[in-house]
């Protein structure tokens, strides 16, 4: 089950609890569904108890009471467990993990975008500053990946930047009375030209909008100690691994994982959500900081993927190579919503 489908079956399970009579509530469209936190146990937890207690007229944790009952042995549902005021925390079968990865796979570096086109419409405006467009560039990706028609327009443009670092606007200008959005972040407090594209998008996009970004040439260092290299490095070694693996004869097929680092499967299936809320907020920063953690929870599980030694590909080997192929694409996809490349060698 993939957290899109967990978040319809919660949705589900408080349809049918309004239907018996149990919860006299209007079901909301969505279910936020996301890894537990401090406290919490299990693959997922959702906040729905404690958001519908109040039109419920009941505790939350009543509200959980009665949809755990709705949940406990929905098929791909192993366990719900109640804790603090009323999260649900669920645990997922067995084959959640491949699910998670076949749908990844089958997305490609789209996944977690929206199917189609939502009607919306964002215009969004900043001042002549080099920063502020490449962040506007930024969230005009995510919006659009996210079913939004995006427009963006500057108080000022050089046309160098577009060359360098990949950015356009769509109109020069100050903005209509009536613009809703202004894009206008801290700037920078040097030129990021020299790093190049890809070091100067990340230099500029990885801090958050109301922090003053770092330019130098740490930025384009080879080593851990770089949240870039590490993240591009580890997109890079998941596609190793397959060209490995067609050497030696298998490629990657969704299946049971028992080894799979938890944390690397929570980022993967959190992927969505990041987006989302990055696309909500005008925040890319989140995108950044989430292929971070999805490069750290990779890059010690990526080693254990190929046999060693005299060991025959198995049915193991294929499942562990999918999910790092899994890993690797939700970083190319990521990067490229943030306008940066991400080679196959590194």
């Amino acid at each position: 089950m993939t957290p899109a489908e967990l978040s319809s079956t919660v949705l589900h399970a408080v349809r049918r609890a309004v239907d018996a009579g149990e919860l006299d509530v209007t079901v909301p469209a969505r279910a936020v569904v996301a890894p537990p936190g401090p406290g919490g146990c299990g693959d997922y937890a959702t906040n729905i108890a404690l958001q519908l207690a109040r039109p419920a007229g009941q505790p939350p944790c009543r509200v959980a009471e009665v949809l755990r009952s709705y949940l406990v042995g929905v098929d791909g549902v192993a366990d719900v467990v109640l804790t603090g005021p009323g999260f649900l925390n669920i645990s997922l079968g067995g084959a959640a993990p491949a699910a998670l990865v076949e749908e990844i796979l089958s997305a490609g570096t789209r996944y977690g975008h929206a199917d189609a086109p939502d009607g919306s419409v964002v215009r969004l405006h900043c001042p002549h500053d080099l920063r502020a467009v490449v962040v506007a560039d930024a969230v005009a990706r995510v919006l659009r990946c996210q079913g939004a028609l995006v427009r963006v327009t500057a108080e000022g443009f050089d046309r160098e930047w577009t060359a360098a670092l990949g950015v356009r606007v769509d109109g020069v200008g100050p903005a209509p009375a009536s613009l809703p959005v202004t894009v206008r972040p801290v700037p920078a407090p040097a030129d990021p030209l020299p790093l190049g594209r890809d070091a100067a998008r990340w230099a500029l996009l990885h801090p958050a909008a109301h922090d003053r970004p770092r330019i130098g040439d740490e930025h384009l260092a080879q080593r851990e100690g770089n949240p870039l290299f590490r993240v591009r490095y580890a997109h890079a070694r998941s596609r190793a691994l397959t060209r490995n693996a067609a050497d030696l004869g298998f490629a990657a097929e969704p299946g049971p994982v028992p080894d799979a680092p938890q944390e690397l499967l929570a980022a993967l299936g959190d992927h969505p959500r990041v987006l989302a809320a990055a696309a909500a907020h005008r925040a890319p920063d989140r995108i950044a900081r989430h292929l971070v953690a999805v490069a750290d929870a990779a890059l010690p599980f990526l080693p254990t993927v190929l046999p060693r030694g005299g060991e025959k590909p198995s049915a193991a080997h294929r499942a562990r190579l999918a999910l790092a192929e899994a890993a690797g694409t939700v970083l190319a996809g990521g990067l490229t919503l943030l306008g940066i490349d991400a080679p196959d060698h590194l």
